[in-house]
């Protein structure tokens, strides 16, 4: 068991792990000492100061980094850029549950249902409300991935420029992808090298060697949504390739 004061030597992975195994005083640590990390990024969700004593959005954002040290995995990358991933993405499903159950908490200082005597302009102010947050979900969804395209040395000027144009082509491309994705080692080898193993996927696919080249920077592109936390950049890809 870590016991030693001097917890800020150990890396976060390495605490993390320490945590999975049970633990409870590394847990405890890392719950109280990233707590202004949780607090911003619920913060930038819900556009406000948030405060870790009064708001309700801060103990789901400590909950979802809870769930993130459990969840955690080295092949998921950094654990800082997927535990941000999760506490957005859990605080956005608590104000989407809370926008369709108004009686359940307060969502939302910015309007008062009881001032409002029209359902039509309760439901309104609701449904733009939550076009807002998927709207703002979807900017920071585009800001990780632009990140994550880097590593690969693509950008997302390049990738509209590389996408094939044609949709069987489209698709073609999508299907190697899962089928990259989906190879457990194949997998590996792309994030660990950000390469495209161009050898092995002729073997896998029916698709040309000069072709799988001249899609492998679209290939990657989704490979990366696939591998990712993106939940509406996934809603591309659903049901294409199958």
């Amino acid at each position: 068991m870590v016991t030693s004061p001097s917890l800020k030597k150990i890396s976060i992975e390495e605490l993390v792990k320490s945590a999975q195994d049970g633990d409870e005083f590394v847990l405890d640590y890392l719950l109280k000492t990233y707590q202004p990390f949780i607090a911003k990024n619920v913060s930038e969700v819900c556009k406000r100061y948030i405060d870790p004593k009064r708001d309700d959005e801060f103990s789901i954002g400590l909950s979802a980094f809870n769930e993130a040290i459990m969840q955690y995995a080295p092949e998921r990358g950094s654990f800082f850029a997927f535990a941000k991933l999760v506490v957005k993405r859990k605080v956005i499903d608590y104000i989407r549950y809370t926008t369709k159950n108004p009686t359940a908490v307060s969502l939302d200082e910015s309007f008062d249902e009881e001032q409002m005597e029209n359902p039509a302009e309760i439901s309104l102010v609701k449904e733009n409300y939550k076009k807002e947050q998927d709207s703002w979900y979807r900017k920071q969804e585009i800001i990780e991935y632009s990140k994550k395209l880097a590593e690969f040395k693509i950008t997302l000027e390049e990738l509209t420029k590389v996408s094939p144009k044609h949709k069987d082509a489209r698709e073609s491309a999508i299907h190697t992808a899962k089928i990259l994705y989906n190879d457990e080692e194949l997998r590996s080898f792309v994030k660990t090298t950000h390469k495209l193993p161009i050898k092995e996927l002729v073997k896998l696919v029916d698709v040309s060697k000069k072709t799988l080249e001249r899609n492998r920077k679209f290939i990657v592109a989704i490979f990366i949504v696939l591998d990712g936390d993106y939940i509406f950049l996934k809603e591309y890809v659903k049901g294409i390739g199958q």
